[in-house]
C-alpha cells in the first residue's frame, strides 16, 4: 500500500544503492547557488523508478527534514505508524500536483525546528504564534481546550532553471488529533478528550489559512509558489496502523486558499481486533484464506498479520507481515516460493501488495506486487 511502506522502501533503497553502480549523482543536473562568499553545490540522486522523485544533495550531503517527528510536548500520541503514514501519504498526494518528471524532492527546509515548536504550541503571552488554543484552565474532558494540532510536516519540490535550483512547490501536512491525551497532574493518570470530525475540519482549515499566510512571508516563497495543505487524522495511541488524510487544498497564489477537497481513506489491521467488523468482508475473507493456507503448510509460523489501506471505498494496498522460526536458507527459499504462489491464488487482484517474511534475526524475504500488476516479485535476503 502507499502509506505503510517506508521501512521496506528504505531497505530496498539501501540494497539498490549497494548493487547498482549507475545510480549516483547525475552530473548533468548539478547546479550552484551563491550566498555571500560561499557557493553551495547541488546535485540530484538520480532515480530507478519514474514514479519516484529525485532527491536534492547539497554540498555532498542529503538535506534532512527540520520538522520530522516533532510533536506537541504535552501529547505522546505521535508514533511510528503515524509518522510513516503521514510522510508516505503526503508524498503521494503531492505527486498529483508536482510531477516526478518536472520536480525534484527536498525534505522541508523552510520551517525551522524552533518555528515548528512554536506553531505546535498553545497560544500564550510567551508564544503568540501558537496554533493550538490557549489553555482555559479546565481539566474536564468535555470542557478543557484540547490540543488539535499534534504534528507538522513540510516537503519541498524544486525546479531547475539553467544552473539554478529553485523552490517550485510546497506540501504541508497537519497532523490533527481525534483523541487528545492529557494528564491532570504530572505523572498522573491519562485522560482523553475526543474531538469530532466537524471540529477537526473547522480547526484544521483555520490553521491551514494561517500557515499559508506565514509561509508567504518567508524569503524565497513569495506570492506565486503553489502550496498544498493537507489535513491528517492521527491514529489513536493503541492503533496498529497509521492515520488517514481527510482534507486537502491548493493555494496557487497569495494567502487565499482554493476550494477544499475531501479525501476518503480508511485503514485497518487484519485479522480485526476484538471481532470488529472488517471494512471490506471480501478482503478480510481473502486474507483469512491466505493465512490459513500458510499456517497449515508451515506450522512453525509465529503469526500472520496485515495492514489494509482503502481509498474511496476500495482496497488500495495490503502490507502483510509473516513472522517465522526458520533458520536454513533452503527453508526460507521454499517458504518464500510457497507464499508467493499462495498470494497469487488467494489475495485480491489490483491492489499493491507487499509481504515481509521476518524472524528474530531480521528480514528474511520480501514479496511484492505493484498495483495493477499480475505477478509477484520475490527476493530472499542472503547472508553474504
Amino acid at each position: 500500500m502507499k502509506r505503510f511502506w517506508m521501512a521496506v522502501t528504505l531497505l530496498l533503497t539501501a540494497g539498490v544503492l549497494g548493487a547498482c553502480s549507475n545510480l549516483g549523482f547525475n552530473d548533468s543536473s548539478e547546479s550552484t547557488a551563491s550566498s555571500g562568499t560561499k557557493t553551495a553545490t547541488y546535485q540530484t540522486t538520480g532515480t530507478v523508478d519514474s514514479g519516484m522523485y529525485q532527491g536534492v544533495i547539497k554540498n555532498g550531503r542529503y538535506q534532512t527534514s527540520k520538522t520530522r517527528g516533532l510533536a506537541t510536548s504535552t501529547n505522546t500520541q505521535s508514533g511510528t505508524y503515524n509518522i510513516k503514514s503521514m510522510e508516505n501519504g503526503l508524498l503521494d498526494l503531492a505527486k498529483k500536483q508536482f510531477s516526478t518528471s518536472k520536480y525534484v524532492f527536498q525534505e522541508g527546509q523552510l520551517i525551522t525546528e524552533a518555528t515548528a515548536e512554536n506553531w505546535l504550541g498553545r497560544k500564550s503571552k510567551d508564544n503568540a504564534n501558537g496554533l493550538n488554543p490557549a489553555s482555559n484552565g479546565k481539566l474536564d474532558e468535555d470542557t478543557r481546550a484540547p490540543i488539535y494540532l499534534q504534528t507538522l510536516l513540510e516537503q519541498d519540490f524544486m525546479t531547475q532553471s539553467g544552473s539554478k535550483l529553485q523552490l517550485g512547490g510546497i506540501a504541508i501536512a497537519l497532523g490533527m488529533n481525534e483523541y487528545d491525551y492529557y494528564q491532570k497532574v504530572k505523572y498522573g493518570a491519562t485522560y482523553t478528550t475526543h474531538i469530532s470530525d466537524a471540529k477537526l475540519v473547522s480547526e484544521g482549515e483555520s490553521m491551514a489559512a494561517e500557515i499559508v499566510a506565514r509561509l508567504r512571508r518567508l524569503s524565497g516563497v513569495g506570492k506565486n509558489v503553489p502550496i498544498l495543505v493537507t489535513l491528517y487524522k492521527n491514529a489513536g495511541s493503541d492503533a496498529l496502523v497509521g492515520g488517514t488524510f481527510f482534507r486537502s487544498v491548493l493555494s496557487t497564489s497569495g494567502s487565499d486558499l482554493g476550494k477544499w477537497s475531501t479525501i476518503d481513506q480508511q485503514n485497518e489491521t487484519l485479522p480485526t481486533v476484538n471481532n470488529a467488523k472488517p471494512i471490506d468482508s471480501n478482503v478480510s475473507t481473502d486474507f483469512s484464506d491466505f493465512s490459513e493456507q500458510i499456517e497449515n503448510f508451515f506450522p512453525t509460523l509465529a503469526g500472520v498479520t496485515a495492514q489494509a489501506h482503502y481509498e474511496d471505498g476500495s482496497l488500495a494496498g495490503l502490507n502483510i507481515s509473516i513472522n517465522t522460526q526458520f533458520y536454513s536458507e533452503t527453508e526460507i527459499m521454499s517458504f518464500t516460493q510457497y507464499v508467493a504462489t499462495t498470494a497469487q491464488k488467494y489475495l485480491p487482484d489490483g491492489a499493491k501488495i507487499e509481504i515481509t517474511i521476518a524472524s528474530t534475526a531480521g528480514t528474511q524475504a520480501l514479496i511484492t506486487r505493484e498495483a495493477g500488476a499480475k505477478g509477484f516479485y520475490t527476493h530472499v535476503f542472503g547472508s553474504y
